[in-house]
Parts: structure tokens; C-alpha cells; sequence
């Protein structure tokens, strides 16, 4: 199978030679290999290919009448359009100065003729992998900038409605998630930039090691060294710290047994790339008196990939943190009956608290399966908000918050339960009074409780609280009956 089987679609390469027969032989080998080919006999012919139809990759003669392949290439690089467009100069020339010249004005390797069918179609295959990896890097740090600016905006957002509603109950209780939101945003954005900086390290490394490989390595050692790569692209295996000394031990042993010199050393890069067997196939390489060089090379390769993973990870968790922004405020000043999932409007909520738990809080979540109901989202969410935050507060940011969700007759109940110091029984009756808190000044103004209370009597509902040292549960129980038409 040819390289462009692998990747689903036939690759475009503009071969450049004023010799007949040389630009027949390789127009014949590569399209033979499946590759799609665009002769030119001449570099204006060249140029003008090169911007009117779509190349991946440019094989250029440097000895050629009225403009040679240097100009050419110069003049490719010159153009916005054509620039990122990866050369392979091919020429009889093989002195060094000759070689220097070409990656001086832009190319990214170099073939000799008489041509090695194999030589040349390795150095293809090679050079369309990275002109790949490199498109889908900035395609990733594109959608990333995107990412970025959609966050920023966001966390602009968050804070002026902060300062616009810091006066009513509901802000209050957002104004004190606004930090951690922040914090959770800014989590996975570090972990992006951080991402990006180590990929633009591994393809600088590459791009500086490469033609030296090339120049040094056969075309079996270099497949080695991708082969490599792509097993540790490929290793799913997921160990804790632990098992991963463990095995980097065996493996250390193994290599020693193997007669492999600084086992340790190499043991420790296969054991960062997840291999930790079946090394007997890279013995050429692990032995190699450049091995810890050509083993970095290979730990690069599979960096990209590993730094992909890293953005998408993170990207997915910072878009779960917005999505439930926007759920949070959606219903928001529309005083309308929605039929909505109850569990979601709660989820909701725990996401926007996710780095409250981080202080030491495990949230234990027991969900009865019940149909979507008509209610008030945005105010229920203003409920299991201002719960969800008195449980933290009485445990001191550490103990376990249970939530249990069921169905009893026509009602659905919600209990919220932490593991905190417990309710006073002299002052239990009072906690629903408007005004009545037992928090410091500036703290809370006593009246989320009664807001809480009011919204589940405007569900036709009630709220009722149980409470002893080290547990306490409010169980909110809405009516699942209610209609459009209901009377709030």
C-alpha cells in the first residue's frame, strides 16, 4: 500500500527537469505509487504550476536553462501562496557546498542522480508526512486562536453582568463562582499553550535534525525511527506511577541484557513514549552509537501527537465549562414554563463548582431515571446553586456533598446532603426567615433561603431540612404535574 492509500487521498507533487528522460522516469515511478503528478520541463512552467493548481510536494532539478532551481525555489518562497510548499532538489551535483545551498534558499532535502527508486520514494513519503503533521498543526492552532477569543469574550461577559446585577441574590452567588470559573477556564488554556510551545520545540528539533539523519542514516534506519514514533502514537496504555516505575525497571534490565550502553537513560525516554516492550525490532537504533539522538528524534515525532491530545483534551474541557455557562443563564428573565431534564439543570451547577471540589469536597451523585418536567430552569438553578453553595461552606470546603434525585408519586424529590458541623436545633425553624444569617457581615444577606423557598412553592413544591452533626440534607420536592397554563 503507497502512502497516499494510507492517508485516503492521492497527494499532488510537481516534478521540475529539463531532461526528458529524467522527468519521464520519475513522473513514471511516482505515479505508479499513486501519487498524482504535474511535469514541468523549465522553472517559469514550475512557478506557474505551483500557483495555479494545488501541490503538496515539489521535486526541482537545479541545473536548468534561463532560471535554475535555486531562483525557482527562491522565487517560491518569495510568494504567500507557494512558500509553505516543501522542495526535494535533485540534481548530479553532489558537492556539499551544492547541498548547503539548497536547504540555504528553502529546501527541505536533497537526491542525487543516478536516482534510487527506493531512495526516492522514502524521501517522498517522509517529507508529505511532515508537510502533513505541520497543516494539521496550524489547522489546530488555528481553531485554537478561534477557542481563545470565543473564552476571552466569554470571561468578559461574566464580568460585567457581575458588576450589572451585584446587588441581587442570584449574582451574588455567581459572583462567587466567577473566580473558580476563571480558574477552571484558564486550567485548560495553560495546558494549550503549554501544548503549542512543546510542538513548536519538537518540529524545530526535527526540521534541524532531519537533513543530517538523511545524510548519515539508511532508508531502513529511518523507517525504524518512524516506526518507532508511531508505536508510541499508537500506545493507549494508561499506568499510575507506580506501575510505570516498575516497568521501566524490567526494561532497563532488559537492555542491559541486550548489551544496550546508558540503558537507564534510554529506558527512561521509551518509558516517557509508553513503550515498554517488544524493543527486539529497534535493537538497530537502541544500539546505534547516535541512539539517545535518534531516540529524541523519534520522541519528538511522537510529541506532535502527544501535544495534539494534550489541546483537545483541554479544548473539550474548556467548552464543557462554557456550555454550561451559557445552560446556567439560559432561561434567564423569561418567566416561562420550559420541560427540561432536572439532573441537567443540577450538573449544570456541579460544573460551574468543579474547582470548590478541588479543595477537598467528593460529590456523590445518586440519579433515579425521570422524565423531562415543565418548571422555571433558570430559577431552579438559582436553587440548587444556593444549596450546593451552603453545603460547601458548612463543611469548609472539605467532606462529601451527596445528591440523590427520585420519584415519589407525582413529585420529584431532590435531597442535597453534606457532611458538615449541622444545623443548631435553636436556630433550625428560623433558616427560611428572610434576613436571618449566620454568616459574618458582608458574607450572605439572609435571603437565599427564602428566595430558594419561594421558588419551590412556585413549583407547587416544598422545601424541608434534617439536620445532626455531620449530616444534613435539604430535600426539595417539586410538583412533575405542572402545565403551561399553571398559575404561578
Amino acid at each position: 500500500m503507497n502512502e497516499s492509500d494510507n492517508n485516503g487521498s492521492k497527494s499532488n507533487i510537481l516534478v521540475v527537469d529539463d531532461t526528458l528522460a529524467n522527468l519521464q522516469l520519475l513522473v513514471g515511478i511516482l505515479t505508479e505509487n499513486g501519487y498524482k503528478v504535474r511535469p514541468a520541463k523549465d522553472g517559469l512552467q514550475a512557478l506557474s504550476a505551483a500557483k495555479t493548481a494545488p501541490i503538496d510536494l515539489i521535486l526541482l532539478d537545479i541545473n536548468m536553462p534561463q532560471m535554475d532551481g535555486y531562483e525557482v525555489c527562491t522565487k517560491l518562497k518569495a510568494d504567500p501562496k507557494t512558500r509553505d510548499i516543501p522542495v526535494i532538489f535533485i540534481s548530479a551535483l553532489s558537492d556539499v557546498l551544492d547541498k548547503v545551498k539548497a536547504f540555504g534558499v528553502g529546501g527541505v532535502d536533497y537526491v542525487t542522480k543516478p536516482f534510487q527508486v527506493e531512495e526516492v520514494l522514502a524521501r517522498v513519503a517522509t517529507h508529505l508526512d511532515l508537510q502533513r503533521l505541520q497543516n494539521n498543526l496550524r489547522l489546530t492552532n488555528e481553531e485554537l486562536a478561534r477557542s481563545n477569543q470565543e473564552l476571552a469574550h466569554t470571561l468578559e461577559q461574566l464580568q460585567a453582568t457581575q458588576q450589572e446585577l451585584i446587588h441581587s441574590e442570584k449574582m451574588a452567588a455567581l459572583g462567587q463562582l466567577i473566580a473558580g470559573i476563571a480558574h477552571e477556564i484558564n486550567t485548560p488554556l495553560g495546558a494549550i499553550r503549554s501544548s503549542v510551545s512543546n510542538i513548536s520545540k519538537y518540529l524545530r528539533e526535527i526540521f534541524e535534525d532531519f537533513p543530517g539523519m538523511l545524510d548519515t542514516l539508511s532508508a531502513k534506519e529511518i523507517k525504524l525511527i518512524l516506526e518507532l514514533a508511531l508505536r508510541a502514537i499508537n500506545s493507549k496504555s494508561i499506568l499510575s506511577s507506580k506501575d510505570t516505575r516498575k516497568l521501566k525497571r524490567a526494561l532497563t534490565r532488559e537492555l542491559e541484557e541486550l548489551g544496550v550502553s546508558d540503558a537507564d537513560t534510554i529506558a527512561d525516554t521509551l518509558s516517557d513514549m509508553k513503550i515498554h516492550q517488544g524493543i527486539d525490532p529497534f535493537l538497530p537504533i537502541l544500539t546505534h552509537p547516535d541512539s539517545q539522538k535518534l531516540l529524541e528524534f523519534a520522541y519528538n515525532l511522537s510529541g506532535l501527537q502527544r501535544g495534539n491530545s494534550t489541546i483537545e483534551t483541554a479544548a473539550d474541557r474548556a467548552a464543557k465549562i462554557v456550555f454550561s455557562l451559557k445552560s446556567y443563564a439560559r432561561y434567564d428573565q423569561i418567566d416561562e414554563l420550559f420541560k427540561v431534564s432536572l439532573t441537567a439543570g443540577i450538573d449544570t451547577v456541579l460544573t460551574l463548582y468543579q474547582n470548590h471540589f478541588k479543595q477537598g469536597v467528593k460529590v456523590v451523585e445518586n440519579y433515579a431515571e425521570l422524565p423531562p418536567i415543565y418548571c422555571y430552569p433558570d430559577e431552579l438553578n438559582q436553587v440548587w446553586t444556593n444549596l450546593i453553595h451552603n453545603a460547601i461552606q458548612a463543611m469548609d470546603n472539605k467532606g462529601t456533598l451527596s445528591i440523590d434525585v427520585t420519584q415519589e408519586g407525582g413529585f420529584a424529590k431532590v435531597m442535597i446532603t453534606d457532611s458538615g458541623k449541622g444545623i443548631p436545633a435553636e436556630i433550625k425553624h428560623r433558616i427560611f426567615e428572610p434576613f436571618f444569617t449566620t454568616k459574618p457581615p458582608g458574607e450572605g444577606s439572609g435571603l437565599g433561603l427564602d428566595i430558594v423557598r419561594k421558588i419551590v412553592q412556585k413549583h407547587h413544591g416544598e422545601i424541608e431540612v434534617d439536620s445532626v452533626p455531620g449530616k444534613t440534607t435539604f430535600t426539595v420536592s417539586l410538583n412533575m404535574n405542572l402545565q403551561t397554563n399553571s398559575n404561578s
